[in-house]
């Protein structure tokens, strides 16, 4: 019985409350100089953007308004009265972001609500480009950190890869992030990737120790076979336009036998996937190298041509551990054993490597002792950030600024490899110090 109580409680007073409310609508007092009001019971204005498809509707109802039946109403569309009724519909048949405004009048005196409709296109033109520009969105960012104007191509690491083939895409449902990245992106015709991934290491987004679930998954026959319908479904479901595998699971005892899976995964995502669907792989440059498969199914390989791994680790000396060098040797090694250029994406970092401790000789003290910082975080340290490859932050961050990025999109384009990715994106300054502008106008 005590649940009972519980329950008839709030029930009772809340039906009090609705019967207050009502009578303060249907009978409030005005006096000169009140504005009318605008209840919104249904929350129909409680957030600043609503995300359809095109061909659906943005239903406005659950509206009162006081003084009851005294009130002029308009409703606009940016800008355009389309409406004097209490309640709306809008359905728009084209892909676009607009503005519709709510106008309450009495006895001269307007109260307002605003919200954005964001409008996914059924169907889009993918913009023409020279060279690629992916820009990798983490599973921590957002639309507001892609840089569409200056980029050709977006992966959104939205999906979690499990052992048993399993995918967990709460990075791109919560707060509609992904449908609000595709439908943007598709409006500037930019083309939006699911990037799928296992456990990844933190801001480097690379390889754990003996971390094997998204290798397990695509080694297994059925398991694979599971993670090719959920991710199958998953890109129709939110209108992608392809799968960018990054397969991480190279730093432990089964690594060979999980690059090698990755070839029937290839195999098996193009024959579930539309036929016009994008497929990448990221793949590393270390030399685990010589265990990939052919990868020629895919239609780029993005190589990780950063972060040499000389410079972590007990006694590890100081230093630029993203160099122009690292990254033209790693590049050669894919052209020398593996793809021609023009099939290969070459990655740059948007991020740092930060030393907090050294030893006697002045190395990195231990595994423990270095941290990695996002280029924003870095430039949070030093103003003119940009413009350089070290910031003094306790024993140094070593990084890649403006300079470096743009003799690094040199070398790219003057050996006509396909193009070049920064990871990630939400690490990138939207500003004059933006390194994806920079590689973006190099590539041009």
């Amino acid at each position: 019985m005590i649940m009972f109580k519980k329950l008839y409680i709030p029930l009772i007073l809340s039906v009090v409350l609705l019967s207050c409310s009502k009578n303060r609508i249907d009978d409030p007092e005005f006096g000169e100089g009140d504005y009318p009001r605008i209840f919104d019971i249904l929350n129909v204005f409680n957030t600043p953007t609503m995300i359809i498809n095109a061909g659906d509707t943005a239903k406005y109802n659950g509206l009162l308004f006081s003084p009851v039946g005294k009130v002029k109403v308009a409703w606009k569309v940016d800008g355009e009265i389309k409406s004097t009724d209490t309640v709306f519909a809008f359905s728009p048949d084209a892909g676009g972001e607009y503005t519709v405004d709510l106008e309450v009048e009495f006895n001269g005196l307007k109260s307002y609500r605003s919200k954005k409709v964001l409008v996914s296109p059924d169907t889009y033109t993918p913009a023409p480009y020279t060279q690629v520009v992916m820009g990798y969105l983490t599973a921590a960012g957002t639309a507001v950190d892609v840089d569409l104007a200056h980029l050709t191509h977006v992966a959104f690491q939205a999906g979690r890869v499990s052992s048993d083939g399993s995918l967990d895409v709460s990075a791109g449902e919560v707060n509609q992030r992904m449908a609000e990245l595709v439908a943007r992106a598709h409006i500037a015709g930019r083309p939006v990737l699911l990037g799928i991934t296992g456990r990844l290491s933190g801001v480097d987004g690379w390889a754990l120790y003996e971390a094997n679930d998204f290798g397990q998954a695509i080694r297994e026959p059925a398991s694979r076979a599971a993670l090719i319908a959920n991710v199958a479904n998953y890109v129709t479901n939110r209108k992608l336009d392809g799968v960018e595998i990054l397969m991480t699971d190279i730093n432990s005892g089964s690594y060979a036998a999980n690059v090698a899976a990755i070839a029937p995964f290839i195999t098996g995502l193009r024959a579930e996937l539309p036929a016009e669907a994008l497929i990448t792989v990221t793949v590393g440059a270390g030399w685990q190298h010589w265990d990939y498969p052919d990868l020629s199914g895919a239609d780029w390989v993005n190589v990780r041509a950063f972060e040499d791994g000389l410079h972590v680790g007990p006694g590890a000396p100081r230093g630029q551990a993203s160099g122009y060098d690292y990254m033209v040797s790693a590049a050669k090694i894919w052209t020398d054993f593996h793809l021609p250029a023009d099939k290969l994406v070459i990655g740059l970092p948007a991020f740092g490597l930060r030393y907090n401790a050294v030893d006697a000789d002045g190395n990195n003290e231990s595994w423990g002792s270095y941290e990695y910082l996002s280029y924003r975080a870095i430039l949070g340290l030093d103003p003119a950030a940009a413009d350089k490859e070290m910031v003094n932050s306790n024993f140094g961050v070593y990084y890649n600024g403006k300079p470096l990025v743009k003799q690094k999109a040199d070398y790219i384009k003057a050996t006509a490899f396909k193009g070049a990715f920064l990871w990630a994106v939400d690490y990138d300054s939207m500003d004059d110090a933006s390194l994806l502008k920079v590689l973006s106008d190099a590539l041009k």
